[in-house]
């Protein structure tokens, strides 16, 4: 993950703390757009993401379980997809595979399971304070980003911590972050997570379950090497300081195109690729182009996930579900 530096620009989180401690956190439903609406009403409900843990994925109408295959594509789309081209685009990349030290980890933990403090580093105005059900055996992410991602069944809580380690001490973390899946509730508006865009890891991740259910039905977390310094909800933060109109912000819908052909593409790779045309991806933080996330588990097939690697990035469009909010 590449943020600014401290100070450079506001940063973000959500729902533990009393109110009356806190900035007020954002109501979806206040901000929904009429892009999605319009999509939900053409299809009816939404299905919500395959849960964990007897949790959620959020709510079905929250962004990341809406499907934008109807959605309007935006005015801006072509200088878009032409600017993440020029800047170092390629084709599509699965950061995840066979080799189980890549990818996002995550672990689910039972309702009781002990909370501990979190000393939080570098954002502790934008952490939610803990504690937290963490446990000491937690797998952290290799790599600088190092997050760490916990689920607690019952409450529904998601903790997700950015530059994560344990010492002698406990933990400790550059930010820490909580958020609610049984709520469209964002963090408050400027706020980071542990994603540079104040979004949650988690629901955006590609999961072995789902990829052998044969559907994902939820938006996939994507990085740019450059992005704009503004967002669109869902996400609250910036992370640049360029105010190029043609720079992907923050929270930017990517559709693969509709008229995609499919029929080269079999197994794992055809999966996912459905999903980017249903779903799309959303852009959650600076890395390297194209590449989006998966959570480590034993079904990767390499040879399934690289047919995905001559997928052009000017197969995809950006999508228009709302307006952008300048940081």
């Amino acid at each position: 993950m590449k943020r600014l530096a401290a100070g450079a620009a506001a940063i973000a989180t959500i729902t533990l703390v009393p109110v009356a401690l806190r900035a007020a956190p954002v109501d979806l439903g206040a901000i929904a757009t009429a892009a999605v609406a319009s999509v939900q009403a053409e299809r009816g409900a939404a299905t919500p993401a395959a849960g964990l843990g007897g949790c959620p994925m959020f709510p079905a109408d929250n962004p990341w379980n809406v499907r934008v295959d109807g959605a309007p594509r935006r005015s801006d789309s072509t200088a878009i997809i032409n600017r993440i081209q020029a800047d170092g685009g390629d084709n599509l990349h699965p950061d995840f595979g066979a080799n189980q030290s890549y990818g996002i980890p995550f672990v689910v933990v039972p309702q009781g399971q002990p909370l501990v403090s979190v000393r939080v580093t570098d954002y502790p105005d934008e952490s939610d304070p803990g504690p937290f059900p963490i446990p000491s055996d937690a797998p952290v992410e290799a790599g600088s980003d190092a997050h760490v991602l916990v689920l607690q069944q019952g409450t529904c809580q998601l903790h997700e911590l950015y530059g994560a380690a344990r010492d002698a001490s406990g933990w400790h973390a550059a930010q820490a972050s909580t958020f609610d899946l049984r709520s469209n509730a964002l963090r408050p508006e400027g706020w980071t997570s542990a994603d540079a865009a104040g979004l949650p890891i988690l629901p955006g991740l590609v999961r072995c379950d789902e990829v052998t259910n044969g559907a994902i039905d939820h938006a996939i977390r994507v990085t740019m090497s450059r992005t704009r310094r503004a967002y669109i909800h869902p996400a609250t933060h910036v992370a640049s300081g360029d105010n190029a109109a043609d720079l992907p912000p923050m929270g930017l819908r990517l559709r693969l195109k509709g008229d995609f052909d499919l029929s080269g593409y079999t197994g794992q790779a055809r999966v996912i690729l459905q999903a980017f045309q249903r779903y799309g991806m959303l852009v959650a933080d600076n890395g390297s182009n194209w590449y989006f996330q998966g959570a480590p588990g034993p079904c990767w097939n390499d040879d399934d996930l690289n047919q995905l690697k001559r997928v052009p990035g000017t197969a995809f469009e950006a999508v228009d579900t709302g307006p952008v909010i300048t940081g």
